[in-house]
């Protein structure tokens, strides 16, 4: 990546991660810049530290979203990201924990937390059988994607990772046709569809597979790095 800098082009992450933990990834790539986190919800600054912009869920889509995937999921549990903060119902267990977390009922959360992204888990079962239900149920009020099986993603209208990487790129000049993307899961297919190029390591999920321009080797085996070697040498 750091060739790929040195080389003029600009390196983006672009993740469902939430930005609070983004601090660990730049340490381990020094690359820095700006990140598109929470799938396109939020810009954030990984030299500041600080968001640039975010979309935000809308409180009542959030509450009604949350009461009709109860009703389909009796055991959902729901966290917040919020930003840079976190808040969790008490039975949701996060990836990654955090010291300043709020813990509370989903409705309280929603009072002190706006939401850039909601999370929705079943303790550890998957949302396989009832995934494209709750698209259904979020209709044009809401995105809802995946990163893996046993945690669904929901986010604000319109909020993905290729609209976010869109807007970036026409504010440095940057049209699709010369944007490379790597990604291995489905909260990766709309920056696929978009990006000119578009690149899946081997253990992907099939659907990102289906949809690669070129199949890497895994991330194990270094399958980004190989391929930026051979555009970047």
């Amino acid at each position: 990546m750091r060739r790929v800098e040195r080389a003029g082009a600009t390196v983006v992450f672009v993740t469902g991660r939430p930005s609070r933990v983004m601090a660990g990834v730049v340490a381990q790539t020094e690359v820095s810049g700006l990140a598109i986190c929470a799938n396109g919800a939020l810009v954030f600054d990984l030299d500041s530290g600080e968001p640039v912009s975010q979309r935000c869920l809308e409180s009542a889509t959030a509450l009604r979203l949350a009461a009709a995937i109860r009703a389909a999921v009796p055991d959902a549990v729901f966290a917040v990201e919020s930003g840079v903060r976190f808040g969790r119902e008490p039975a949701f267990e996060a990836m990654w924990p955090d010291p300043k977390e709020i813990v509370a009922e989903f409705s309280e959360l929603l009072g002190v937390l706006p939401a850039t992204k909601l999370l929705v888990r079943r303790g550890g079962a998957p949302f396989t059988e009832v995934y494209d239900a709750i698209v259904e149920l979020a209709g044009v009020d809401a995105v809802v994607t995946t990163s893996s099986a046993d945690l669904l993603e929901i986010a604000g209208p319109g909020v993905s990772k290729a609209v976010a990487l869109a807007e970036l790129a026409a504010g440095r000049g940057v049209v699709a046709a010369d944007v490379i993307a790597f990604g291995d899961m489905p909260n990766d297919l709309p920056m696929f569809a978009w990006a000119g190029y578009a690149v899946a390591v081997a253990n992907a999920h099939p659907e990102v597979l289906a949809a690669a321009d070129e199949i890497t080797v895994s991330n194990d085996e270094d399958g980004v790095a190989i391929v930026l070697e051979r555009l970047f040498p």
